[in-house]
């Protein structure tokens, strides 16, 4: 499933005031592919994000997008990825239109090519008849979809979505997923952390991060192999890391 491995992450870590946030967290990911992360609030994935769009530098490990380790190629790298966090700034005061255009200003898109990206994500998004609404007045799915247009524009390599349809009712959700298996056909590689079990199903691999902590990677369905879903899985996992942690703790 996918081709070869295209992000690398070796070992990385960080802390933020003496407190580990990422502890030692090691995996790949094949080029073409949805890659998952769920766990629980505070469990590091949105720090574990931000390190590989090259937001803030590993205190420890290496990250490697193509090759390229994101620390050193850190403008290159910008260039090859989209990234949109959990609050992405859209412009509420503008219009759909407005707000796309504005990103294709900011990478640069202009003449034959600017028209033909600004029709080709809007249509995919079905947001054409809302081109003249303004964001602020979107419900928070057509929010979400304009904002993934947005990191669209300038056709990146890898997508980096973290937690992007939170609060979503389920038909954008599964709107916004249908965009993401187009992207993926046409062989962009995505990282998504998701708070719905049901989307980590829709992936072709999956991380459990909690407490910092890699507990458990690999396809949904051998995950869940010996459980009735995906949910009887982690919550088996992470207690049996809380069982092993409270134990440690209390050793003599």
């Amino acid at each position: 499933m996918g081709g070869s491995t295209f992000i690398e992450i070796d070992d990385v870590s960080m802390d933020f005031g003496g407190i580990t946030v990422v502890d030692h967290v090691s995996l790949t990911v094949k080029k073409g592919t949805i890659f998952g992360f769920v766990g629980s609030d505070g469990a590091g994935k949105s720090t574990l994000f931000r390190m590989v769009a090259t937001m803030i530098k590993p205190a420890a490990g290496k990250i490697l997008i193509d090759g390229l380790d994101v620390v050193i190629w850190k403008q290159r790298i910008k260039t090859m990825i989209g990234y949109m966090p959990q609050q992405f700034g859209l412009y509420q005061d503008l219009t759909v239109g407005e707000n796309i255009d504005f990103f294709m200003d900011i990478f640069g898109i202009f003449g034959v090519e600017r028209k033909q990206r600004k029709e080709r994500f809007l249509q995919f998004s079905n947001l054409i008849p809302f081109i003249d609404r303004l964001a602020g007045n979107l419900s928070g799915g057509m929010k979400q979809k304009l904002g993934l247009a947005c990191v669209l524009v300038h056709q990146p390599q890898v997508l980096i979505l973290d937690e992007p349809t939170n609060g979503v009712d389920p038909v954008s959700r599964q709107e916004f997923w249908d965009i993401l298996f187009q992207m993926k056909e046409q062989g962009m590689t995505i990282l998504i952390s998701t708070a719905y079990l049901d989307e980590g199903e829709k992936c072709d691999h999956l991380a459990l991060i909690h407490r910092s902590r890699l507990l458990e990677s690999g396809v949904p369905k051998e995950i869940k192999s010996d459980f009735p879903d995906l949910e009887e899985a982690f919550i088996y996992r992470i207690q049996e890391e809380d069982r092993e942690l409270v134990h440690d703790n209390f050793k003599v």
